[in-house]
């Protein structure tokens, strides 16, 4: 019998307690969860201080104009945000039949002019509020939908995390078959799903984000122009009444034709735009704890 090695062990470990946190989250009423969350995301910002330096660098790049004061209070609720958004996504699957019941849904008709046309349609979000329900309440409404995903380091918690999202009907598609997978996705005329607004390192494009210039992924724009599918912005709001707002918004990229490298920046720069005006109107549901500009054009290449 093989000697379980020391990641592994942490990975049980971690598995484990994700399993009870689980159960009492699934136990509990979700207004117990929420203010749960709010008093969570106020111990980790003001007593762990996780990444509470990342977020002060980000917050003072992006809003020079504001005060440590405001900044303060943006990035507490951003933790508490993101504390609400884990809640939700462990619910999903004791939820799923009244997620649409606490959504109000803006932009489908956007979609449906895309499909029409019979080659797809490419949906692109950012990590924004409840960035999962942005996307997973397509399938839902009975979209024909695939999910490009990224892998979790501890493959228990990413099959777990699948398995959530598959509950919505959806297809999983990992980033190293990427290409393949959503290619075929899009030539079977489903919403092709992916997050957009990371540090993508030497393998982004540079466009300005919140006024400096910052490297994004470009595969959204590259499947749109490689494809004629088409693009839309997706975003959800979290109201204060416990209510999700979620907005589709169709990305005006007619007559840019080619996936050039200057085609691929323009189309970039069309939905980070988007997304950075949601993020000045919203900025304490954006998720401020990652180095989003921790690749800079003098390294790139």
């Amino acid at each position: 019998m093989k000697t379980l090695s020391i990641k592994k062990i942490q990975h049980w470990i971690e598995y484990l307690a994700l399993r009870w946190m689980i159960f009492w989250i699934w136990l509990l009423p979700l207004p117990v969860i929420f203010q749960i969350s709010d008093i969570l995301g106020w111990f980790a910002f003001t007593v762990l201080k996780i990444r509470r330096r990342v977020v002060y660098h980000n917050l003072t790049r992006a809003f020079p104009e504001k005060s440590e004061k405001e900044k303060n209070r943006i990035g507490l609720q951003a933790y508490q945000n993101f504390a609400k958004f884990t809640m939700e996504y462990i619910r999903v699957p004791i939820e799923k039949e009244t997620i649409l019941r606490r959504c109000d849904v803006h932009g489908l008709e956007h979609i449906d002019d895309l499909l029409k046309r019979g080659k797809g349609a490419v949906l692109v979000g950012g990590h924004f509020s409840n960035f999962e329900l942005m996307g997973s309440i397509i399938p839902l409404m009975n979209y024909k939908t695939a999910f490009l995903v990224g892998r979790q380091h501890n493959g228990m918690v990413d099959d777990m995390i699948n398995a959530n999202r598959a509950l919505s009907g959806a297809e999983i598609i990992h980033m190293g078959v990427a290409v393949r997978g959503a290619l075929k996705a899009l030539r079977a005329n489903k919403v092709l799903i992916f997050l957009s607004d990371q540090d993508a390192r030497q393998d982004g494009v540079f466009v300005d984000f919140l006024g400096t210039p910052a490297s994004t992924p470009q595969g959204a724009a590259v499947f749109a122009l490689k494809t004629g599918a088409g693009l839309i912005f997706g975003n959800d709001i979290r109201k204060s009444n416990g209510r999700h707002c979620i907005v589709y918004s169709p990305c005006p990229i007619e007559g840019i034709e080619g996936a050039t490298p200057e085609n691929i920046r323009a189309v970039t720069q069309i939905y980070t735009s988007q997304l950075e005006s949601w993020i000045r109107k919203y900025p304490e549901q954006y998720f401020w704890m990652h180095r989003r500009w921790k690749t800079s054009p003098q390294s790139d290449g």
